[in-house]
């Protein structure tokens, strides 16, 4: 893996992140890692985070009689950690989410499941009145270690051109 950095003082780098607008290329694939193995408390913590009282993501005994014989992982949990592993390929140096469309989940996740992700980038546009700007679409794909895919959805990223990222604050950069 190469890492860009650039020099903010003698001696001293710090590491550049994120794409610009001219970076994604349509039909590119980014293979998003590390992956995540999804423990009880991730699922436990998000379920009263979110107050979703469905018994099937933390009552062991309902979950057993269930279709599935055993507690779900909750999806929009699956979906955050599969959006967040993306960031840094594709929303490092975003200025917005524009939205996100045609979620599916067509497998179950359970705990002590390890999940990846890509994401293919399905289209480009320079923005119509943001000149420095431009959109960005990917398709994204969670995947089970072995190979199960069980959520796709497609996003769309507003993300700088070249030159025109938001810097860090100067306090931040230790000047």
């Amino acid at each position: 893996m190469v890492v860009e950095s650039r020099r903010i003082g003698p001696n001293r780098y710090r590491e550049v992140a994120g794409r610009d607008y001219e970076d994604f290329e349509i039909g590119d694939v980014y293979e998003h890692r590390p992956g995540r193995t999804i423990t009880e408390s991730d699922n436990s913590w998000f379920t009263l985070l979110t107050m979703n009282t469905h018994p099937l993501h933390f009552d062991a005994a309902f979950a057993a009689h269930s279709e599935f014989g055993k507690q779900l992982v909750v999806s929009s949990l699956t979906l955050s950690m599969v959006v967040g592993m993306s960031v840094s390929d594709v929303s490092q140096k975003a200025i917005a989410n524009i939205g996100w469309t045609d979620i599916q989940m067509p497998a179950p996740v359970f705990v002590g499941d390890t999940i990846y992700a890509e994401s293919e980038v399905i289209a480009k546009r320079e923005s119509k009145s943001r000149p420095t700007q431009g959109l960005v679409t990917v398709k994204t794909t969670g995947k089970k270690a072995d190979g199960t895919v069980f959520m796709t959805f497609e996003r769309t990223v507003l993300v700088p051109k070249r030159g025109h990222a938001v810097d860090e604050p100067a306090a931040w950069q230790g000047e």
